[in-house]
């Protein structure tokens, strides 16, 4: 089971969303992070942090578990 992240916008950034779900604090450490490690965006590693997610993404983090956008109506 995924644990739902609400957005209002059309899409969101993957630093955003990180950043959203308070698995990373801030800006710097997001970028090292996907720098690094990376984060597996609907079953492919992703390291760009300007990653475009829409509604129904799955974004996995290593060790925090599994996010899905969803869009707040």
């Amino acid at each position: 089971m995924h644990e739902k992240i609400e957005i209002t916008t059309e899409y969101i950034t993957l630093g955003q969303f990180l950043k959203l779900t308070n698995i990373l604090e801030s800006g710097g450490i997001i970028k090292s992070y996907l720098q690094d490690q990376g984060v597996i965006v609907n079953g492919e590693l992703e390291k760009r942090r300007g990653r475009k997610l829409y509604p129904n993404d799955v974004v996995e983090v290593e060790q925090a578990g599994s996010f899905e956008v969803v869009k707040d109506s």
